[in-house]
């Protein structure tokens, strides 16, 4: 059995304030260029109020690539469809399910639509 570990989403915060620069002597070329950080929860959280993250123990899903420490991105407002990735609920456990036509007979509890898998590469 997977174990899954959820916590709470916070909100980002916008960490770039223009402000003049209090560098003293020759100002580099580059201060124009600055950018604002990638905020990956804007890049990739589709529905803010129905999106969790669950960070994944165990290798029982690795037929679907999901190893341990990665972090599932779910989903529960999209809609279940043909061949995508849906955390379900079976006989009181969490599993990780591939719905195809077959599946629309068996019974199981929809959890939310798997819409990332962020991969621990370390």
């Amino acid at each position: 059995m997977e174990k899954l570990v959820s916590g709470k989403i916070k909100r980002s915060k916008d960490r770039h304030a223009p402000e003049v620069s209090l560098q003293t002597g020759f100002p580099s070329a580059a201060t124009h260029y600055h950018e604002a950080s990638i905020d990956l929860h804007n890049e990739l959280v589709y529905n803010q109020d129905a999106t969790f993250f669950i960070r994944v123990e165990g290798n029982s899903w690795s037929k679907f690539n999901i190893r341990h420490n990665d972090v599932l991105i779910i989903d529960r407002a999209l809609k279940l469809k043909q061949n995508r990735l849906a955390l379900v609920v079976q006989e009181g456990e969490f599993d990780v399910i591939r719905f195809s036509e077959n599946q629309a007979k068996s019974e199981f509890l929809l959890w939310g639509v798997v819409s990332y898998i962020i991969k621990d590469v370390l």
